[in-house]
């Protein structure tokens, strides 16, 4: 059985761990996920009820995902939405839906604390299954080049990202300009 619950300080160092674990073997990524995090968590963009890990029964942390702030701008306008970067599982507990619930819960705890949408870089063939859809569909764009299916983007409520066409605009820890 799987616990959901947020990050604490006490956390970190295992975390860390986790995070450098699951991204090790994959292909696309510049394994600097771990780093990402840390600095995150010393930025304006963390929420800490955002950074959530998973626990099995005996306490062990087996995932984790983090959420944090980022706009979509249109010349003078500015509209709030989240990142969702990374979301990590052990290795050796993935394929288990572990990432699912964190995202499924990431999704709950973000529309109860008023967010509206979550835009991602991802997989085509995961987050669809959580409601993701390519973020060209709603008139968002990225400031560098990506495949058009791996930018995705989730209204939490209804039309929460309708007229909020623009490019997306991540925190300066993303090292991103």
């Amino acid at each position: 059985m799987i616990k959901i619950r947020q990050e604490e300080e006490k956390d970190y160092e295992k975390v860390f761990q986790l995070i450098e674990e699951a991204f090790k073997d994959m292909e696309q990524s510049d394994h600097q996920e771990h780093f990402l995090v840390e600095k995150l968590r010393k930025s304006d963009a963390f929420i800490p009820e955002l950074s959530l890990v998973a626990e099995d029964e005996n306490g062990d942390i087996t995932g984790h995902i983090l959420f944090t702030k980022l706009t979509i701008e249109n010349g003078s306008e500015s509209f709030a939405s989240l990142a969702l970067a990374p979301v990590s599982v052990k290795p050796e507990f993935q394929n288990q839906g572990i990432g699912g619930e964190l995202i499924r819960h990431g999704h709950l705890l973000a529309k109860e604390l008023g967010y509206t949408s979550v835009i991602l870089l991802g997989h085509e063939d995961y987050y669809p299954r959580f409601g993701y859809e390519k973020t060209s569909n709603f008139g968002i764009s990225f400031p560098f080049e990506i495949p058009e299916e791996n930018g995705m983007a989730i209204e939490l409520i209804k039309d929460g990202l309708k007229n909020k066409q623009g490019i997306v605009k991540y925190p300066k820890e993303f090292g991103i300009d």
